[in-house]
């Protein structure tokens, strides 16, 4: 959507108490952003509506869900055609274990973070998977050693 307002500071002040707890009733953000319900409730639905916030989401445990290894894979393709493109895409998309996917600019074509139990697990998939999918000529990867932010 486009964004036809501009986000001011008291603005940024609702997201961010929103994105440190997006289950906040509407009185209770009111109260810590310094407005009364009614005028916050206005901005949060125009945040929406305007696009600048997509949805709320709920924060999981990775070990606690059984994908405590972390594995960013950086993954280069033979081909650069569009159809090539989108079947690759297409398909690194549909991996359940591949929980984000970016195709960048320059090298490598694309970096898939990837969240499975453990090592072995992370093998199993990279060879019965990752590197099965289309017109991958190269897959590295990196093991997180701890996440600090995000």
């Amino acid at each position: 959507m486009r964004n036809n307002h501009s986000v001011n500071d008291l603005d940024r002040a609702i997201i961010a108490e929103l994105q440190r707890d997006a289950r906040l009733s509407n009185t209770e953000l009111a109260r810590r952003v310094g407005l009364t319900p009614a005028p916050c409730l206005r901005r949060v639905q125009r945040l929406e509506k305007d696009g600048v916030i997509e949805g709320y989401h709920a924060a999981l445990n990775p070990k606690a869900a059984g994908q405590g290894f972390e594995v960013i894979v950086a993954v280069d393709i033979a081909v650069n055609n569009t159809a090539t493109v989108q079947d690759f895409e297409a398909a690194a998309v549909a991996v359940p274990e591949v929980t984000e996917v970016r195709r960048m600019f320059g090298q490598p074509d694309y970096y898939l973070r990837v969240q499975v139990a453990d090592g072995e697990a992370y093998e199993a998939l990279s060879i019965s998977t990752l590197s099965q999918l289309p017109a991958v000529s190269r897959v590295l990867s990196h093991q997180t050693m701890r996440r600090l932010k995000g």
